[in-house]
């Protein structure tokens, strides 16, 4: 079914990425108090819900909430590395991962405070590095096999479409059925 007025696109409840033409100052801070902001509101996401809410999917089809938490802490773990990586090496590779095969590994059935913390523990981490640099670390790169070259201020951006874009997985299901 091609999403309408009546029936949106639930896959995306905050919209599509679209990546910024160019990086100032302003976005910068923008982005990174997007990034400062996303456990906390993960976690007042997910707050209250029950197992059976925790594994009820987002969409049909799509993960279900527990995954969807248990992902943002993998997808961010990465990301923080992948920082780190720009920054001590030129220019350096970063492996992709299939996600999905990801998301189907058994951990996908564990209470998710471990990832709710985790997702604190990386933020703390990945934001006091990120809100160290000058205006030229954040142009480093790093090069992504199948994106090409990223800097860090386009991977900061893309982190701050991706927290807010499953934390509305989750506010817009709650909606939806009432949870």
């Amino acid at each position: 079914m091609t999403p309408t007025a009546e029936a949106p696109d639930l896959r995306f409840p905050i919209g599509k990425r679209v990546p910024p033409t160019s990086f100032t100052p302003e976005l910068r801070a923008a982005n990174l108090k997007i990034v400062e902001e996303t456990p906390a509101k993960l976690r007042k996401a997910v707050t209250g819900l029950t197992d059976a809410q925790l594994d009820t999917p987002y969409r049909p089809g799509g993960w279900t909430v527990r995954q969807l938490v248990h992902h943002v802490a993998d997808s961010h773990m990465n990301a923080y590395i992948r920082t780190r990586l720009a920054l001590t090496e030129d220019n350096p590779p970063v492996k992709p991962y299939d996600e999905a095969k990801w998301a189907e590994l058994a951990d996908k059935t564990m209470p998710i405070d471990g990832s709710l913390n985790i997702v604190d523990a990386v933020h703390a981490r990945w934001l006091h590095v990120l809100k160290s640099l000058n205006a030229a670390d954040f142009d480093r790169t790093m090069f992504h096999p199948e994106h090409g070259k990223i800097s860090i201020d386009a991977l900061l951006a893309i982190y701050a479409w991706h927290g807010p874009h499953h934390t509305a997985h989750v506010t817009e299901l709650r909606k939806r059925n009432g949870f």
